[in-house]
């Protein structure tokens, strides 16, 4: 698009809870040019104006980890959490053993644009896909270009499976090395969790990020069972395994981290890894060694993930109610500041390390990343605070969404791609699937 984005009359929202009302914010190009005073902005022939009304502006929201594929494939249910780990793990398994590139096109399309919707910008994707690895994450890289969303994807490899554990690493390895990391797409490495990886793949893993230098995803102690079995097979911790291998580093992102203690947590926090909590999924999940109050017993870089499961909203909501919890017991924790840590601060490092750009800030020079919400904020409260936004805006209509200064969204309409006829796609493969697990 020649020209540029001008959004007018707009309320600026920042993570430490700050409103500025009667904005304009310009975009050129890929990055934030201009924040000014609205009366100071002026529209120029050929720009593209965003009418805002007084709405608010905020930076777009990163997914720390997801399974775009994999939620899909096993929702959520009583019937299905009430089942053994291992059986969970064989169905899981089974399904994902059925998947082509064809599947998790479509299926990655309709997640994707369900992101889009809820105002995410950024996802790091988890996929499992072992019969085709490298075709599996090219596609979802590819439908990521087209529908305009960052992504940084990796695969959740395993060992004990009918495709060797390190040949799926391999695969993914050889992904990373083809795919520049340019435009919308970071490829990353990936393991599934310490209880489904031998020393093997894990060591195997360890060189190939050594020698990529790619970022890094993978589940960190997800469960009782997972430390357990860690413990018995290779008498170590999970951190401590993981530090061995050279797996605990800046740019890796390690998702639940529910069975830790303050000692591994101050490990995270020297190592500067990325904690993604996902809090409303851990509520139901397998039970955890109090991982969450760990977490914040030192300063680790934290950010909110869905795990392939509802929206980030639903993990802010659950989150904030744990960490008001640990603050009334006397902890001493900030939990507006918290939630703006782990919806935005956090997310931000993130997505800096990984697009070498200013994030997280509607700034000049800052990456073009922006949503437009439905929501009209109050006059200013005493000191321009106004914390208690994060937890309101869940609950107002993302209305435009601009990623990488592209218009991907507007007034709640995908540009180019019809929502439901990906809606319809996604729901015949899944449909073709689960029949074919079942026989």
């Amino acid at each position: 698009m020649e020209g540029r984005l001008v959004l007018k009359d707009c309320a600026i929202f920042r993570a430490d809870g700050r409103v500025r009302t009667g904005m304009a914010v310009v975009v050129d190009h890929e990055r934030i040019s201009e924040v000014a005073p609205n009366h100071a902005v002026s529209v120029r022939p050929g720009d593209w104006e965003i009418a805002c009304q007084g709405r608010l502006v905020s930076t777009g929201l990163v997914d720390c980890h997801s399974h775009l594929v994999g939620g899909q494939l096993l929702p959520i249910s009583g019937d299905l959490l009430l089942r053994p780990p291992h059986q969970r793990m064989e169905l899981m398994r089974a399904l994902t053993g059925l998947l082509r590139p064809s599947e998790v096109e479509a299926l990655s399309a309709f997640a994707m644009a369900k992101a889009i919707r809820a105002g995410v910008t950024l996802v790091v994707e988890h996929l499992t896909a072992p019969v085709d690895v490298l075709g599996s994450l090219e596609i979802q890289a590819r439908v990521a270009e087209r529908l305009g969303l960052r992504l940084s994807n990796s695969h959740a490899s395993f060992s004990g499976g009918e495709i060797d554990g390190e040949a799926q690493v391999e695969a993914n390895a050889a992904y990373v090395s083809q795919r520049p990391g340019v435009g919308l797409v970071r490829p990353a490495m990936g393991f599934h969790a310490s209880y489904t990886s031998d020393d093997s793949l894990l060591r195997r893993l360890g060189s190939f990020r050594e020698r990529l230098g790619a970022p890094l995803q993978y589940h960190l102690a997800e469960s009782e069972e997972d430390l357990t079995q860690t413990y018995t097979r290779y008498q170590k911790r999970i951190v401590q395994r993981l530090e061995g291998f050279g797996l605990l580093c800046a740019g890796a992102v390690a998702a639940y981290a529910r069975a830790i203690d303050r000692g591994e947590s101050e490990r995270l926090s020297r190592t500067r890894v990325l904690v993604a909590l996902s809090p409303r999924t851990d509520l139901a999940g397998e039970p955890g060694g109090g991982g969450f109050e760990a977490v914040f017993a030192y300063p680790n870089l934290l950010g909110l993930g869905t795990g392939g499961q509802g929206l980030l909203w639903g993990e802010l909501v659950s989150a904030f109610t744990g960490v008001v919890q640990i603050a009334r017991a006397g902890r001493l924790l900030d939990p507006d500041g918290f939630m703006g840590q782990l919806l935005m601060s956090g997310p931000a490092e993130l997505c800096t390390m990984l697009y070498g750009a200013p994030s997280g800030t509607v700034e000049p020079g800052a990456l073009a990343d922006l949503v437009v919400f439905d929501h009209l904020p109050a006059e200013e409260r005493p000191g321009g605070l106004a914390p208690h936004l994060l937890l309101q805006l869940g609950q107002a209509r993302v209305a435009w969404s601009i990623i990488n200064g592209r218009v991907v969204m507007r007034e709640g309409q995908l540009l180019g791609h019809d929502f439901l006829e990906l809606g319809r796609e996604a729901a015949r493969v899944l449909s073709t699937l689960w029949r074919r697990v079942q026989q």
